[in-house]
């Protein structure tokens, strides 16, 4: 009995999961151009590491090593890779540094000074990053681990007491290679939690998409690495800007990513679309009316001979008046997918009517539209596009059999009317495209569009259109190094 009810809640849970509208994987083949642009970040990034000054006594000797600066960094062997379960991994080993400091030596009443270059040899760092979704639903590096070690030094003394250098050498390599170890850590740490996080503040969550509707690309779950790819769990479902608390049940099919090919891919199911075409419906965007020189002209001579009949009833101050053809979707219009294309359902109500001056206008019929769209997904940018193509369209009479057959002789100018009047204002919009949930200054490029049932995917490889270092510097927070130092047990000697 126990076990019955255990599976029936598991079956309950499961009913009431909601599936993201949007999936995306980032596979290993993305990792070599994230490596290329990371290190060169990382560079930059270790290149500020400070090291407090060295002072010490050796018999009558005292010495004082300062204004210890990293001059070059060579990052030879390097290995950046997933980690299960949320990890990203990256080795370097055998790097070195090059360092330029400032020394005094002190021995009875005998000084001397200058600078010295020096190197540290043989640099390891082992470091992961583990992801995570945080309150907001926003992706960030959660904890950072990292190992480091210098296995060696070398300074070139020179100078009145380079036989004392020499002899002194060993302590103070020996203690300067002590403290580099300790600072590269906190380095990394500080850009990873505070530096990595800025970048991917800059991916939209609940965002604006115009001044009507906006997307949450709320993550799910914390994202899921493998030995292979990391995937990630978007919502993926638009909302009326008045109705920001609206929500449309997903009832989709789950997108399903199995490709590796590519560096990236992008998954959106029905649900995606149905509620961005439900949130224009419900902020009443999806309506157009078209009064007098807005009519097609030869479209206009057609309506007033098919209405003749009625027309000619009217009074003479309402005969010449402007007419009216609008348009309104009754129900909000629901995409299908299938592996042999997309296409988006339409009905809506056509009136036409008379619009005298001043007076209440005059119906002269109404009728309902079915229409049948067939849709094309492309990336640019960042941007998922849509192009659509009007290919299924008839009307018929909402009072008669009778009258649908008389409506006949109007389907063909209707249809050419959508066609070149409304299609066009629709791809102007549809066209200008929804942003993915990408950081800022990486952007899609070869991009291959693939159906399925229920759902659509795209392949494509990533460009770095800014520098990881020019888009961080730009949205770079106040210096909080001292709060995100990590515990001295990171650093490894």
């Amino acid at each position: 009995m126990a076990l019955f009810g255990a599976l029936f809640l598991a079956l309950l849970a499961g009913a009431h999961a909601e599936f993201p509208g949007c999936k995306i994987r980032v596979t290993s083949k993305a990792l070599e151009l994230v490596k290329q642009e990371g290190l060169r970040f990382l560079e930059q990034e270790l290149e500020t590491i400070t090291i407090p000054d060295l002072r010490g006594k050796e018999g009558h000797f005292y010495y004082n090593i300062s204004e210890v600066k990293v001059t070059e960094l060579q990052l030879t062997s390097s290995e950046l890779d997933f980690q299960p379960q949320q990890e990203l991994k990256l080795q370097i080993t055998n790097a070195s540094l090059g360092l330029r400091f400032r020394r005094q030596l002190l021995y009875w009443f005998f000084y001397d000074g200058g600078y010295i270059n020096a190197s540290a040899e043989g640099v390891s760092i082992r470091t992961g990053l583990e992801l995570s979704r945080d309150p907001a639903g926003r992706m960030k590096v959660s904890n950072i681990s990292c190992q480091a070690s210098v296995s060696r030094m070398h300074a070139a003394f020179g100078g009145t007491f380079k036989k004392v250098y020499d002899f002194l050498s060993t302590f103070i390599t020996s203690g300067m290679r002590f403290l580099l170890n300790q600072q590269i850590c906190p380095v990394l740490y500080h850009a990873g939690t505070v530096l990595l996080n800025s970048l991917l503040d800059t991916v939209p969550v609940r965002s604006s998409v115009d001044e009507l509707v906006g997307i949450d690309y709320s993550l799910m779950k914390d994202p899921v690495a493998s030995t292979s790819n990391l995937d990630m769990d978007f919502r993926g479902a638009f909302f009326p800007l008045t109705e920001r608390n609206w929500s449309l049940p997903n009832r989709a099919v789950e997108p399903q990513l199995q490709e590796e090919e590519r560096m990236v891919y992008v998954a959106f199911s029905e649900f995606f679309f149905d509620s961005a075409m439900e949130s224009y419906f419900r902020a009443g965007a999806l309506q157009l009316s078209l009064v007098g020189d807005k009519v097609p002209h030869d479209l206009d001579m057609l309506l007033r001979a098919t209405y003749f009949g009625s027309i000619v009833l009217l009074s003479p101050a309402v005969i010449d008046s402007p007419l009216k053809l609008e348009l309104r979707v009754l129900a909000p219009p629901r995409c299908t997918i299938k592996p042999s294309g997309t296409t988006i359902s339409v009905t809506a109500s056509v009136t036409i009517a008379l619009v005298p001056p001043d007076q209440p206008e005059v119906q002269l019929s109404s009728m309902t539209m079915d229409a049948r769209l067939s849709a094309k997904m492309a990336l640019r940018g960042k941007a998922l596009r849509t192009q659509l193509d009007l290919r299924r369209f008839r009307i018929y009479s909402n009072h008669s059999a009778l009258e649908s057959l008389a409506l006949i002789p109007l389907q063909a100018p209707l249809k050419t009317m959508l066609q070149i009047g409304v299609m066009p204002m629709l791809n102007e919009r549809t066209w200008r495209g929804v942003q993915i949930p990408l950081p800022e200054g990486i952007n899609f490029v070869r991009e291959v569009v693939m159906n399925h049932a229920g759902f659509l995917t795209i392949g494509a490889d990533l460009h770095f259109a800014k520098g990881l270092r020019e888009v961080i510097e730009k949205n770079r927070p106040a210096d909080v190094r001292a709060s995100t130092a990590p515990p001295p047990s990171t650093a490894a000697v």
